[in-house]
């Protein structure tokens, strides 16, 4: 565990390996250890990354709230700063959101995208903002993770799964957890999807009840050429529900992108 100083405050990460940069960026509802299988399992064959978000994990508290093009900024800064010019992006629920704001921002750095278990736009974004903000006024964000862990994951999920659920989410600063609520859930990146020209995955894991298939699909039908692939035994989180397909899939997409080039 590390953090790296940049004009927006200082910015936690995880960095393992040598290569070409693979970056990681977590849920609304998580921080930079959800990645901690994914950086194991690259970081032989790619310089892995994952980025806390300002307010989160061992990054600093902003002084004011933020929205999506300013967490962004935050995060292309934090890679400035880690030296990093070019890289394969991938965003898991907010993080693909994010994901999306950054290839906006600068399209030219990124690679390739990879886009888990996110969307362009949410129909149901009032109703899941409008539940989040009013259930963190009425309870713990230890309690409310606990009432949520059960929607974010798998059926068969462990109990060391929704253990590890609940202890990143009930860490996460209230106020921190409100402001970021607005910023993943009320996007509209629709209009976006025809300018991408990265190579670009979706993963979606099929208890996926947050941010389903057809949100996956919506992405896959805008985006040319793009790929999509469900994740078998995983919900929302299907990186920790299900790491070895989840692995898998962005392995052979990846390996598919060298090979091409």
């Amino acid at each position: 565990m590390a953090r790296i100083q940049t004009a927006q405050g200082q910015i936690g990460y995880l960095a393992q390996g040598t290569g070409e940069a693979l970056v990681f960026l977590h849920g609304v509802g998580s921080d930079k250890n959800v990645w901690a299988a994914q950086i194991a399992h690259f970081s032989p064959a790619w310089r892995t990354i994952a980025l806390d978000y300002p307010g989160y994990g061992e990054s600093d508290l902003p002084a004011q709230d933020l929205d999506r093009p300013a967490i962004a900024a935050a995060l292309w800064a934090a890679l400035d700063a880690l030296g990093v010019a070019q890289l394969h992006l991938a965003g898991l629920s907010m993080g693909g959101v994010l994901a999306l704001e950054m290839r906006r921002q600068q399209p030219a750095r990124i690679r390739t995208l990879i886009l888990a278990d996110t969307f362009a736009w949410h129909p149901q974004a009032a109703m899941l903002v409008e539940r989040s903000h009013t259930a963190i006024q009425q309870m713990s964000m230890r309690e409310f993770a606990a009432a949520r862990v059960g929607g974010l994951l798998a059926p068969t999920a462990t109990e060391a799964s929704k253990a590890a659920v609940i202890h990143q989410m009930g860490g996460i600063d209230k106020r921190t957890y409100y402001w970021s609520t607005l910023a993943v859930w009320t996007p509209d990146y629709r209009t976006d999807l025809a300018q991408i020209t990265q190579p670009t995955l979706m993963l979606v894991g099929e208890h996926d009840h947050v941010t389903p298939l057809a949100l996956a699909e919506e992405l896959h039908a805008g985006i040319t050429g793009s790929q999509l692939v469900v994740i078998p035994a995983a919900g929302h989180i299907s990186n920790l529900d299900n790491p070895t397909a989840f692995d898998a899939a962005i392995t052979a997409f990846l390996a598919n992108q060298v090979t091409d080039a």
